[in-house]
C-alpha cells in the first residue's frame, strides 16, 4: 500500500493516505467553504471532519514541544493517554480550546489521520510502525 497517492486535496480529487501503522487507506481534502472550514477524512463510507486549522495549528504545537511526540489515537469515547497528540487534540488549552473534531461521535482518532496529512504536505515526520 503507498503512503499516498498525489492528489489536489478537494472533495473531487482527494489524497489518498495510509494511517501511520500503513494498515488501512483513507481519502483526506480540504473542504473551505465549510463554517469553519474543515479537514474532511473519509475511511470506507465513514466521514470523520477536523478544524482545518487543526493542520497549523498542530505544526506549530510540534516546532515549539521539538522532540517526537506519540500520536495517542484513540475513539472520542475512550480517554486519550496523556502527552500524546490525541490528547492535545482534545484540550481545553489548545488553540480551539477543546475537540478539532466537528462530528459528535467521530470527533476522536485525531492522531491517526491529521498526521498523515501534515506528512504528505511536508509539515511532520511520522513514525510508519505496525
Amino acid at each position: 500500500m503507498p503512503d499516498h497517492i498525489e492528489g489536489t486535496g478537494t472533495a473531487e480529487d482527494p489524497w489518498i493516505l495510509t494511517t501511520p501503522p500503513g494498515k488501512s487507506e483513507f481519502d483526506a481534502w480540504r473542504d473551505e467553504s465549510a463554517d469553519p472550514p474543515l479537514l474532511m477524512v473519509r475511511v470506507g463510507a465513514t466521514k470523520l471532519s477536523y478544524r482545518l486549522r487543526c493542520i497549523e495549528d498542530l505544526h506549530a504545537m510540534l516546532v515549539e514541544y521539538g522532540d517526537w511526540m506519540p500520536l495517542g489515537n484513540a475513539d472520542e469515547q475512550k480517554e486519550a493517554k496523556p502527552g500524546t497528540v490525541e490528547a492535545w487534540a482534545r484540550a481545553e488549552d489548545n488553540p480551539v480550546g477543546g475537540w478539532y473534531g466537528q462530528r459528535k461521535g467521530y470527533r476522536g482518532r485525531f492522531g491517526n489521520y491529521v498526521p498523515p496529512v501534515m506528512e504528505h504536505l511536508g509539515l511532520a515526520e511520522v513514525e510508519h510502525n505496525a
